[in-house]
């Protein structure tokens, strides 16, 4: 397979991969995550991975039989002289932006992880300082309106 030909093939995987991402950020973005949805996801952007690591696997090998270095340079200088450096370019904005959302997702579901971490701390603190009785009623419910009628 020629260069400019696998450089396309990596490029389509990409772009798949960067709509998989997108996804990603709308279902993070709702107010309700759907985690049905974010474990599919989840799995398709690990399928695309795997693709995208195979894919660059077999350029960097292709490079470096062909004698370029195993750099960005030698990248370049094997597309230039394949007449594909456009598609390489392409490809370098697409692992960027797909880099970026990547990112921005993964900052997104920290700050999701963390919230939920900091409400989960709160009803254990609640639960253990004795607010509810048995019956699920507060036993600080009757004093407190009695205090506050006061």
């Amino acid at each position: 397979m020629s260069l400019a030909k696998h450089l396309a093939r990596q490029s389509a995987t990409l772009a798949q991969f960067i709509l998989l991402l997108e996804d990603e950020q709308r279902a993070l973005a709702q107010g309700q995550v759907d985690g049905q949805r974010l474990s599919e996801l989840a799995a398709g952007k690990q399928a695309l991975l795997d693709t995208l690591e195979q894919l660059e696997a077999q350029r960097r090998h292709a490079q470096l039989r062909l004698g370029y270095g195993d750099d960005r340079q030698g990248a370049a200088r094997a597309a230039a002289d394949a007449g594909c450096l456009d598609s390489w370019q392409q490809l370098l904005v697409q692992a960027s932006r797909a880099q970026q959302l990547n990112r921005r997702n993964g900052d997104g579901i920290r700050a999701r992880l963390e919230q939920n971490q900091r409400m989960l701390n709160f009803l254990r603190e609640a639960g253990g300082s004795g607010l509810y009785g048995p019956d699920g009623q507060s036993r600080h419910g009757r004093h407190g309106a009695l205090a506050s009628r006061a």
